[in-house]
């Protein structure tokens, strides 16, 4: 398959609402879209880099440079027959896994609208309905977290993502788990806290958490194996996970029992399929997180969630609940707290409003 064309373009989106968590406050996203075309198909995918650097070091700045000055002249007029083809051009990059995702996950939607068959197919999936939970940021009380997990149980969602950080979790974390006893109920703390806060951390035990995400150091391995000796409830690892070996060394050592799997930040389906794999020979649940996508990239961890491993809910929630608008033409709502796997076409199964994107995109290049 050979690469004609490469395409980035940035849009921005204002989410209805501020999300906080420990990194701090997003509400303006500027979302990168990446097009790849061969013999007249176009495939589409949506980088997750960020705005500023906090949950990775990648931004969108970083990204854009990395992928016009490095990758476009290694893709396009080349041709790849596989995923490792296309990766392997790549591989003298090092790092930057979120830009190289861009690429990857453009292709592997391309390649599947050439064969004309969904995504999931693709990957190795099967159509099935997909459990999502809701995440719910730092909230300005108590009160008000406690209202928005208990809308979020009567929309039908069966799991609620608390985000938490030192001064800002035992009893947010309490009143929640009082007024809705019955739920999944999950915290996550993006690497607020260090080993010193075992102590304090063990204190969530008595609330029956599914799991505690990503307590300790975004790059850290060893301290969340000392700390889940220490608590009962399991550790799920978000930051530190970035290729199929980390998730290895993470499980031998018992760093965790439960891995957020997220395509972006382990540099594509290529290498998520890897982790995946990994998991599920240790025996360790995964479920897809997000990162603040617009209906492409939500399109995209659908279909990725369709894998067998993926047991726990994952944070495909309604795109409605992000944006006033989407990017796409057709409505990635929950029912039930179940998503549907997109499929109006093949490949990720979801088609631009062309009018919208046009009008609102904000810089446009093309090799």
């Amino acid at each position: 398959m050979r690469i004609d064309r490469l395409e980035l373009r940035e849009l921005p989106l204002r989410l209805k609402f501020p999300f906080r968590t420990s990194f701090g406050v997003e509400q303006d996203r500027r979302i990168v879209l990446a097009s790849l075309s061969s013999d007249g198909v176009t495939g589409l995918s949506e980088s997750v880099v960020g705005e500023f650097p906090g949950y990775a070091y990648e931004t969108v700045e970083t990204a854009w440079h990395v992928i016009r000055d490095f990758m476009a002249p290694r893709i396009v007029g080349h041709s790849f027959a596989t995923a490792e083809e296309l990766m392997q051009a790549l591989s003298f990059i090092r790092g930057h896994d979120m830009a190289k995702a861009t690429i990857e996950m453009a292709w592997w939607d391309l390649r599947a609208r050439q064969l004309g068959v969904p995504l999931f197919e693709l990957l190795g999936g099967t159509d099935r309905p997909i459990p999502v939970g809701i995440s719910l940021g730092i909230q300005d009380s108590v009160e008000e977290t406690v209202e928005l997990a208990r809308a979020s149980v009567e929309q039908g969602y069966n799991r609620v993502k608390l985000k938490i950080e030192p001064g800002w979790d035992l009893a947010p974390v309490a009143a929640v788990r009082a007024a809705l006893p019955g739920i999944s109920l999950t915290v996550d703390a993006n690497s607020a806290y260090g080993l010193t806060d075992a102590g304090h951390l063990a204190q969530l035990d008595e609330f029956g958490l599914t799991y505690i995400e990503q307590p300790l150091a975004y790059n850290d391995i060893l301290d969340h194996a000392t700390l889940q000796r220490q608590i009962r409830t399991a550790i799920c690892l978000d930051e530190s996970i970035h290729s199929a070996s980390d998730a290895r060394k993470a499980l031998s050592i018992q760093a965790g029992r439960i891995i957020n799997l997220k395509v972006g930040r382990v540099g594509g389906f290529r290498a998520a399929l890897a982790v995946h794999d990994v998991a599920q020979s240790f025996g360790a649940p995964l479920w897809c997180g997000g990162m603040l996508e617009s209906g492409v990239g939500r399109a995209a961890n659908l279909h990725l969630s369709t894998l067998p491993n993926f047991r726990l809910p994952g944070d495909t929630s309604s795109s409605s609940r992000y944006w006033d608008q989407d990017l796409i033409n057709e409505p990635l709502e929950a029912v039930n707290g179940v998503q549907r796997v997109p499929q109006s076409g093949p490949g990720i199964g979801v088609t631009l409003n062309q009018e919208y994107v046009e009008r609102i995109t904000t810089r446009v290049e093309a090799w």
